[in-house]
């Protein structure tokens, strides 16, 4: 899987790179908050004029189909008028509003079948209220995933309903919040996966120390799955959504780097390590190109550089299986 741009820098469409890499599924963000900035009258229907869908996700589904490559939408943002607050990255006060968003985007955007429910909602930065070391924000969550669940199914019974979706850090961390996600009546809420971002600053390989006060990093999959057929009473599949190396810098979202040749040794060893566990569905790249170094705080997690120049860790990637 990958996270990763339509279009190339140079205007192409990025397609043709990601068939070339083998990737199986393109992830991509539909924004709530920017695709029905005002209330729409019958919001199940994704017809209602209220609805501003973004032509890059109709874009994608058109290049992906024709490379066939699966698609996968990760929901995110709520709109003002839905919370009372201009933050989109605060919870809906009506878990049904969400629902019926859904239910339009499931309806218009038939041919996809993997929706994530937000992204790290465990971090205070993407969903609120979140206060530390409180059950507030991830219960606030689990309504707002029983309501996704149910909508999602409502449209077909193929789709596939992708949780939790934490960061490997946040302000209330995956083991805590796991623990503390739960609907009124005590239960966790339904998912068929749960998805993780299990960022690290450790090469990825087997019998590594666990991550300290309830982080999980790719090193730590076995006692995150665990953890999670005890709250659910079943193997959950594992969703690895994101997944990167910083190579030759810091910048603006890791304070580590490694080279680019060892960028490529991780990128083997990632896959490596979860092809070893059955309950591992997919691990995601994130991205495929380095911010050119104008860029204030430059990613520099790409498998291309900014002018489009294969790094090691692209062919790293390509055969990575």
């Amino acid at each position: 899987m990958i996270w990763g741009t339509v279009d190339l820098p140079n205007g192409k469409s990025a397609f043709p790179t990601y068939h070339k890499l083998g990737v199986q599924v393109f992830q991509i963000e539909l924004n709530w908050a920017q695709t029905a900035p005002t209330k729409p009258a019958d919001p199940r229907n994704p017809n209602d004029p209220a609805y501003q869908w973004p032509s890059g996700l109709d874009q994608a589904l058109q290049s992906a189909a024709r490379y066939h490559i699966r698609v996968c939408i990760l929901v995110i943002g709520a709109p003002s008028w839905a919370t009372g607050n201009p933050s989109p990255f605060t919870a809906p006060t009506n878990p049904s509003d969400f629902a019926h968003f859904l239910t339009a985007a499931a309806t218009r955007y038939k041919s996809v079948r993997d929706w994530m429910i937000w992204g790290e909602p465990n971090r205070n930065a993407n969903f609120n209220p979140e206060p530390p070391n409180s059950p507030i924000g991830p219960r606030r969550y689990a309504l707002l995933l029983n309501a996704g669940y149910h909508a999602l199914k409502g449209v077909s019974r193929k789709n596939i309903v992708i949780g939790g979706n934490n960061a490997s850090y946040g302000t209330i961390n995956p083991q805590q919040f796991v623990n503390a996600m739960r609907l009124p009546n005590g239960k966790p809420p339904p998912l068929d996966y749960y998805g993780l971002n299990p960022y690290t600053a450790r090469p990825p390989a087997l019998h590594q120390a666990v991550c300290c006060k309830g982080g999980r990093d790719i090193d730590d999959l076995p006692a995150f799955e665990t953890q999670l057929q005890h709250t659910y009473h079943r193997t959950v599949p594992l969703w690895l959504s994101e997944f990167t190396i910083s190579s030759n810098s810091n910048n603006r979202a890791f304070n580590f780097h490694v080279s680019r040749k060892v960028q490529a040794r991780w990128v083997t060893a990632a896959f490596k390590l979860v092809n070893t566990y059955r309950y591992v569905v997919g691990l995601g790249w994130f991205n495929l190109t380095d911010d050119p170094p104008s860029v204030p705080g430059a990613l520099t997690t790409g498998l291309l550089t900014w002018n489009l120049k294969p790094k090691p860790a692209f062919f790293a990637y390509e055969h990575a299986r």
